[in-house]
């Protein structure tokens, strides 16, 4: 795949060799980029005026094996080159209030969608076996997606002995936690835009000691990536001021699936002695409300009694 950092560059040194339509779709995206970036081939089509055959012909001459490509790349320039403000003016803009919902809820099953096309079946069959196999299983997921993090945590403690989230305010303690971490063990970092320095620090840190590196992140192009062996990649809506992060948290959610049923055993006997403990110490009073609905007055103290 051709880099997002010479995409513009790229067009604009193309540009005498367009056929006509292909030269207006060029004005308009090097103009409008900002925009076109969230349009299908066929609404791009219509607003510059030329079929969605034309689009689809303008991103294969510029090298790429079709729009949805050239689209990921078009995402990277934007991503750069708008701050979230600005993306969610683009997106959302001229959307009214009672359309808020639908829109956003449309946004997310699309990014569902496109992670289910684009994700790489074998990374994320790797990815089961790396954790599967490792004797400490180490998350880390900064800010946005700390909550990302503590969930996949709380699940593989209910499958593997020995899962550690990595939880810090600083690099310094985040080294500590790690300081054990070898070629026996994995790593799983979460991150997505604007990517964490620290997530990625940790994943480097891993890497020198011969850990397996896993990465959960957005793009082939994110840092993530760097240190990372098997890379799972999920879209996220990069534009709205808030992260959405519901394809990732499908792939964990997958991920967990994939796990409890390759560790079946260990996962139902874990479960079994969860739910003895639970009743044991009513951690989940199911009868709660039945309590309150059949208490008596005589039940509770009243105003004046004595032993309050």
């Amino acid at each position: 795949m051709k880099t997002q950092n010479d995409l513009i560059k790229r067009i604009n040194d193309k540009r005498d060799s367009f056929s006509k339509g292909q030269k207006l779709l060029a004005s308009y995206i090097t103009a409008n980029y900002d925009k076109a970036v969230f349009l299908t081939a066929a609404k791009l089509g219509k607003i510059v005026g030329v079929s969605e055959s034309t689009v689809v012909r303008f991103a294969a001459q510029l090298g790429y094996d079709g729009y949805p490509e050239f689209q990921r790349d078009l995402e990277e320039v934007v991503k750069n080159k708008l701050n979230s403000i600005q993306r969610m003016e683009v997106t959302y803009g001229r959307v009214t209030q009672s359309e808020i919902l639908t829109s956003v809820l449309q946004s997310d099953m699309e990014k569902i969608k496109q992670t289910q096309e684009g994700i790489n079946q074998a990374a994320f069959e790797s990815a089961v076996e790396t954790i599967a196999d490792a004797k400490h299983i180490y998350v880390v997921g900064i800010r946005s997606c700390a909550p990302l993090a503590s969930f996949f945590s709380f699940y593989l403690n209910l499958i593997f002995e020995n899962v550690k989230l990595l939880q810090t305010n600083s690099s310094s303690e985040l080294f500590e936690q790690m300081i054990r971490i070898n070629e026996e063990d994995v790593i799983i970092g979460i991150s997505f835009p604007r990517y964490s320095m620290r997530t990625l620090k940790a994943m480097e840190f891993a890497n020198k000691r011969n850990a397996k590196v896993i990465t959960l992140t957005d793009s082939v192009h994110s840092p993530m990536t760097m240190y990372s062996a098997c890379n799972l990649i999920a879209r996220s809506d990069m534009a709205s001021i808030v992260d959405s992060l519901v394809a990732p948290l499908s792939v964990i959610n997958a991920l967990l699936v994939a796990l409890f049923m390759k560790k079946q055993q260990e996962a139902i006997h874990t479960l079994e002695t969860l739910e003895e403990i639970w009743d044991e110490y009513q951690v989940y009073n199911n009868d709660e409300i039945d309590f309150l609905e059949n208490s008596t007055d005589s039940d509770f103290p009243k105003a004046g009694d004595k032993n309050e």
